[in-house]
């Protein structure tokens, strides 16, 4: 029943360890074999003493952190080119690479760094050596078409590394036309129950750099949930002896109660527009799903009966809500119109099916899928009804999808203890984020910043 399962949850929330405070590192654990090589010459210093950070670095953990790309490590490169008239084409075709990201910084005075940087067609300039024409005003004149972007800016010192996302982002969606999502964040709960306030809701980049903590207690935290301008989360939390849902400000803290009713009052998620919560509560018996207007705090019921209906996600065109119910018999995800009140099941493969998650093109679904070998991410075509299991790790829950639609984040054991780990969407890449003695939980992905 559902109920079991969130008693489950909690208890397993109740006996976290102690975890470090050290940023979370990513670990490779599949898929980098079948990505797509990628030229990331390290970028050339041209100034005094050390860079704080290594920018060159970090764009290439984000290609590669992403599933879609290996970069070239710095050892095999054939040559570290910095203009694109001294690139060798031949050399790094060779190796499979067909695009070349290169760069220089500079000095530029008063903490900040002149950045500049240009992608190219490894492909398009082993063909024409760097060298093609086209016709302009009636006239052959040299091309540079095979530079995909060329492009300078001027960055703070201390947002060095945010910058370096910033052309990660750029080189990912230039090559695969599609967003890139690492100028984002996640925010989760880590359990210390060696410090006097042992829940903390955390947040960071992505990639765990720049981890910082928002909300601590001594009673449990739970399901954090973004805000489509990235400014709030809605989470759970029992500080009063019984769990109620919070609006906080991420920067400046300010915190508002929405809900506190008998029993339970959980699993708050965000609509589209940003209006609107989904949210569940029990206050007439069983669980059921709501919506409540943030202006007016006005609930409105969406489900009805006996059965426990949890774990609401809004559909990205904000007009249905897919959630999980054991009407059934045992817990499956169902989808229910917000106009006609109308719902259908949606999952019909594996014992269970919980903790949907949509992703924001509509097409796909990702939950968490009981069968043989345990409790999985697997991914359901929408349109098709296909099931594909995404992973093999052990008792993976709580995904969040990031906004462009590429990764998962999700919450899994490694060597007895909670971690996060990712998956790219099609199940080819998968690693792990651990954090050092600690148990992480109950992940979410921000929305792009």
């Amino acid at each position: 029943m559902i109920k079991r399962l969130f008693v489950s949850l909690l208890m397993m929330c109740s006996l976290g360890v102690s975890v470090a405070h050290a940023s979370l590192e990513l670990v490779i654990t599949e898929g980098v074999n079948s990505a797509r090589p990628i030229g990331i010459v390290p970028f050339k210093w041209a100034g005094p003493g050390k860079l704080p950070h290594d920018v060159s670095a970090v764009i290439a953990s984000d290609l590669q952190r992403s599933g879609k790309f290996s970069p070239i490590p710095t050892n095999q490169m054939p040559q570290t080119p910095y203009q694109d008239k001294d690139v060798d084409y031949s050399a790094w075709t060779a190796m499979g690479v067909d695009a070349l990201l290169t760069g220089t910084i500079t000095d530029a005075g008063d903490g900040k760094y002149r950045v500049q940087y240009k992608l190219i067609d490894v492909v398009r300039g082993a063909l024409t050596n760097g060298q093609s024409k086209s016709l302009q005003n009636g006239k052959l004149v040299l091309s540079k078409d095979h530079i995909l972007f060329n492009k300078q800016a001027t960055v703070p010192g201390p947002r060095l590394r945010e910058y370096a996302h910033r052309i990660s982002d750029l080189v990912y969606e230039q090559l695969t036309g599609d967003r890139g999502a690492f100028l984002t964040r996640i925010a989760y709960v880590v359990v210390n129950d060696k410090d006097s306030y042992p829940y903390q809701l955390r947040i960071a980049d992505y990639d765990g750099y720049n981890e910082r903590l928002v909300l601590r207690s001594k009673q449990p935290l739970m399901s954090p949930s973004w805000s489509p301008d990235g400014r709030q989360l809605a989470y759970v939390s029992f500080q009063s002896g019984h769990s109620e849902i919070y609006l906080m400000n991420i920067y400046t803290g300010k915190r508002e109660k929405l809900t506190s009713f008998p029993r339970h009052n959980g699993a708050p998620v965000f609509s589209p527009d940003g209006k609107s919560l989904a949210l569940t509560l029990s206050k007439t018996g069983s669980l059921q799903v709501y919506t409540m207007d943030l202006a007016t705090k006005k609930l409105k019921q969406i489900t009805r009966g006996r059965a426990n209906n949890t774990e609401p996600f809004w559909n990205p065109d904000g007009k249905s809500l897919i959630f999980t119910s054991d009407r059934g018999g045992k817990p499956q995800i169902y989808q229910v119109n917000l106009a006609s009140g109308a719902s259908k099941r949606l999952t019909w493969q594996g014992s269970q099916n919980l903790g949907g998650q949509i992703t924001p093109d509509g097409r796909f679904m990702i939950m968490v899928n009981q069968s043989r070998s345990g409790f999985n991410l697997a991914k359901q075509d929408l349109e098709t009804g296909a099931v594909q299991v995404l992973t093999k790790t052990l008792l993976d829950e709580s995904p969040s999808i990031a906004p462009n639609g590429g990764m998962v984040i999700y919450s899994s054991m490694y060597n007895k203890n909670n971690v996060l780990s990712m998956v790219s969407i099609d199940g080819r890449f998968k690693a792990r984020l651990p954090a050092t003695n600690g148990r992480v939980r109950a992940p979410a992905w921000s929305p792009f910043l």
